[in-house]
């Protein structure tokens, strides 16, 4: 029996503006070459489009044109190319450097901006105790509810015009740089000599060379004399980080609708809410996903949306087991598929179509609404396909632990890089992603990637290719090399020159891609009904048909060959590998 599943047919690139070449005009140029004609109906430019300083996009600073970047003629020509855009919104946090934050910075207390941002230790007054560096611990059946997302508390310590350091919420990314101070910086120090001072100021400068705590100088000198210089020191470092946005602030949604209608005007029409589980927060809570504020605030923000006509996908990553995919969709959003890169690096490995199967059908019985990807600019996700206790009751996953270990040993074996999930005391709690190009994942086999590749664009939802992925990208561990701690993601985010664009365009593997791809993004076919027909677990047969127009995938797990049969108005075609 077939049933019937709606999805859109436009295929979603997905890169940064700096991807190709320099800027975005040249992956613009890209898409103008009669290889990607009809190829893509969307594009998900990542956030290096705005201002921002860390993350690779994901700080903003502001949701202005990075210019150095993006032009005004660029939204003209993808306008022209029928290519309609994909932004993020990140609404857990903003930049340091935002005029936000500089202005909380330079005004303290005073700032009208005093409440924009999370004060850590306000939030936590009365529910914890405070340490000898000023913070407040939370009480243990506080702090042991904390979903985190790095090793030890999520707070970044600021300093402000009266001297003192505050602590404000800093769920993800922080970068601190000590800046090398001279005699001038001590000016307002008193009671000491130039030689004094210049002595104080080797032997800071030396501690910063050789990446010491500055807290733990020795100097002899009164503590309050210390404690000045200390302040000094961390006055004139270099701060970059994510800091965590206040939601219960009138000033945060004035903000969120000045920034829905500025990107409905750069041409957006479908938004990426980032880290929108972790915008809620309340004392005793987990803080990722709490209910029913975060619906709350997603009804809140879909109302701007609507005002601006522009489609919301939630980014959510959670264990299968949770269902918190489900009870999104269930609110009709727009979900990631971020299963399906797993299940298929799992279903090709194992020559086993079963739990790609059974998530099939659950996409088309729930008629859930999904982008999908293979590879994209954060990780392959594991951590999404296990299972869970959800009041006691255990959730299975779509893959048992031992099959996702299994997953994650060959990645890594084939040179990816893991990302883990940390509890308020830096241990590891669990596995989150791994870090590979999809190609190099599945061995750097040709045919294994295409079959790879035609199952994505055969599973109900709109698929999203990774640029790279088209060009077959590999591993790349200069780049993460050169990215140093933390850097695990550069190894799927080489920048590709004009010259390998061209060069790529002679090869097998690319072109059959964009065969693959424009007749995904073309047949009406995709816009009807999927059957996966019952076979053999080591085959994968998926029929489309949309009244005449059909489209059939025939694929051998084993050998990794596959045809496609489909119609082309009044004719049958078909394309074999």
């Amino acid at each position: 029996m077939i049933q019937k599943n709606e999805v859109a047919n436009g295929v979603m690139l997905n890169a940064y503006p700096d991807s190709i070449g320099d800027k975005l005009s040249d992956t613009i140029t890209m898409l103008q070459k009669p290889e990607f004609k009809d190829a893509f109906s969307l594009f998900y430019v990542l956030p290096t489009f705005f201002n921002s300083d860390l993350d690779r996009g994901f700080s903003i600073i502001d949701y202005n044109i990075n210019e150095d970047l993006v032009s005004k003629k660029d939204l003209e020509d993808l306008k022209s190319l029928g290519i309609e855009l994909k932004f993020d919104i990140v609404l857990n946090h903003l930049s340091v450097a935002s005029p936000q934050f500089k202005d909380l910075l330079k005004h303290g207390k005073n700032s009208i901006y005093k409440d924009f941002f999370i004060n850590w230790n306000e939030f936590w007054q009365g529910f914890g105790k405070l340490n000898s560096d000023g913070i407040i611990i939370p009480d243990d059946v506080y702090l042991d509810k904390l979903f985190m997302r790095k090793s030890g508390l999520p707070i970044l310590q600021v300093p402000f015009p009266d001297g003192s350091k505050q602590p404000y919420w800093n769920t993800f990314y922080q970068k601190i740089t000590f800046n090398k101070i001279e005699v001038e910086d001590l000016k307002d120090v008193f009671n000491l000599s130039l030689p004094e001072k210049e002595s104080i100021c080797e032997i800071v400068n030396k501690s910063i060379e050789d990446n010491k705590p500055i807290e733990q100088l020795q100097l002899n000198l009164d503590e309050d004399v210390k404690h000045k210089i200390v302040n000094i020191v961390y006055r004139k470092c270099t701060y970059l980080g994510q800091m965590d946005v206040n939601a219960k602030s009138p000033l945060v949604w004035n903000f969120y609708n000045e920034t829905l209608a500025k990107l409905k005007a750069f041409g957006c029409s479908v938004l990426r809410l980032d880290a929108f589980a972790y915008l809620h927060k309340e004392v005793g809570q987990s803080n990722f996903f709490n209910t029913p504020g975060t619906w709350d605030y997603l009804r809140k923000i879909r109302e701007i949306a609507d005002k601006n006509e522009l489609k919301l996908l939630p980014e959510i990553h959670a264990e299968y087991g949770s269902f918190l995919h489900k009870e999104v969709a269930e609110q009709d959003y727009q979900i990631y598929d971020f299963f399906l890169p797993g299940l298929i690096i799992h279903t090709l490995e194992k020559a086993d179509n079963n739990a790609l199967v059974k998530w099939i059908n659950e996409i088309v019985a729930n008629k859930y609404k999904t982008v999908n990807m293979l590879g994209c600019h954060d990780g392959i996700p594991v951590l999404d396909l296990k299972g869970k206790e959800v009041n006691g009751t255990y959730n299975a996953g779509l893959l048992t632990d031992d099959e996702i270990d299994d997953i994650m040993n060959i990645v890594l074996e084939r040179g990816g890089r893991v990302k883990n999930l940390y509890d308020s005391e830096g241990n590891k709690i669990s596995y989150y992603q791994v870090n590979a190009t999809y190609f190099s994942a599945l061995g750097e086999q040709e045919d294994k990637f295409l079959l790879a590749r035609v199952i994505q664009l055969f599973v109900p939802g709109i698929p999203q290719v990774w640029y790279l992925d088209i060009f077959a990208g590999t591993n790349d561990y200069e780049a993460v090399e050169r990215a140093g701690e933390g850097g695990h993601k550069e190894i799927n985010r080489t920048t590709l020159s004009n010259r390998t664009i061209e060069d790529g365009l002679q090869k097998d593997i690319v072109i059959n891609q964009l065969e693959l791809i424009k007749l995904r993004n073309t047949s009406k076919a995709f816009n009807g009904s999927i059957t996966v027909k019952e076979s053999l677990s080591n085959k994968l047969i998926m029929h489309w048909q949309n009244e005449e127009d059909f489209a059939t995938l025939e694929a051998d797990l084993k050998t990794f060959k596959f045809s496609v049969t489909y119609s082309e108005g009044e004719q049958v075609k078909a394309m074999t590998f």
